[in-house]
């Protein structure tokens, strides 16, 4: 049996301390040793709940030998710098989404890894989840006819003012926020040859920062992708596969709970069906699958590059 992966957390954020550490505290093939903050009293907080010794300071941290990996919940502009950092003292990493802000430092940061035979990986939680494989194999055993398009949308209601989300220092905006979602979604299933042909970036009254956003992308195939995001809107997370005998949809699809039965709708040439499948815990299977990574010494890359360049596109295009 082989012995559990040592993470050390670096920053208390919400996902970190709503979602993560209990996935991580509960997972058998894990061992919490250190949580870090700029505020010592703050770790200590948070290490009294999960385990693991509280350290002031991310740098402090990454000193520590007995840290295999660390997890980087820290905003999107501060990811590169301490994913590079734990990179050169030779620790796996796990960090939130987006990896880094460019696509330049993505896959600089991605070389650094596969130089150094270590796991980077981005922390998309949704793509772990089974129910995404099973629409994958009912589009490849032509349950929809030929695959022609997707429609996809991840909306979010307002943020605090005070939320990092709005601050462009720290890497804010809807886009790489919840955009990324959808524009992954198109990648998941349409594969890695998607261009974007237009784009449209908004900023709500007031704000420094985009807020809502829509994408058309196109593959060399013809097939077409519309997303749909923001942050000032009614909650909503859903895809539709259309395709040339049927359409598959898949609502709640970006971040169900664990106990979500996950439904999968199916209008084909035999009427409409709703195919249930049993409820996942996509946070469980994403830290399943960062210890498989950790184990290889490597994690799968090609999506996290590809997608970076995408998100880039999409600002080029928007300005």
């Amino acid at each position: 049996m082989s012995e559990p992966v040592r993470v050390g957390v670096i920053g208390c954020a919400d996902i970190a301390v709503r979602r993560m550490l209990p996935g991580f505290a509960a997972d058998a093939d894990v061992e919490i040793v250190a949580i870090a903050s700029r505020s010592l009293e703050k770790a200590e907080r948070v290490a009294e709940r999960f385990g693991g010794r509280a350290v002031r300071g991310y740098a402090e941290l990454l000193d520590l030998e007995e840290v295999d990996a660390v997890y980087v919940p820290l905003p999107a502009a501060l990811h590169d710098r301490w994913a590079e950092a734990a990179l050169d003292v030779g620790k796996h990493v796990l960090a939130e989404k987006p990896l880094t802000t460019n696509a330049t430092r993505t896959g600089q940061l991605l070389d650094l890894a596969r130089d150094r035979g270590l796991a980077l990986m981005e922390n998309v939680m949704f793509v772990h989840h089974p129910r995404h494989e099973a629409v994958r194999r009912m589009v490849a055993d032509g349950a929809i006819g030929e695959l022609r398009a997707l429609h996809a949308a991840f909306t979010v209601p307002t943020l605090p003012d005070t939320d990092i989300r709005h601050r462009p220092e720290l890497g804010g905006g809807a886009l790489a926020d919840v955009g990324l979602y959808p524009l992954r979604a198109a990648l998941h299933f349409l594969g890695p040859d998607l261009e974007v042909v237009g784009a449209e970036l908004t900023r709500g009254r007031g704000r420094e920062v985009e807020t809502s956003g829509a994408v058309l992308l196109r593959t060399g195939e013809g097939g077409t992708a519309q997303i749909t995001f923001g942050m000032e809107h009614q909650y909503l997370s859903r895809y539709e596969l259309w395709g040339s005998a049927g359409r598959i949809t898949v609502d709640r699809a970006f971040t169900p709970p664990a106990d979500f039965v996950p439904v999968i709708e199916l209008d084909g040439g035999g009427g409409r069906e709703e195919i249930r499948l049993a409820p996942h815990d996509q946070v469980a299977a994403t830290i399943a699958a960062f210890v498989a990574s950790v184990r290889a010494g490597a994690a799968p890359a090609e999506e996290t590059l590809r997608q970076a360049c995408l998100l880039d596109d999409v600002r080029k295009w928007a300005v």
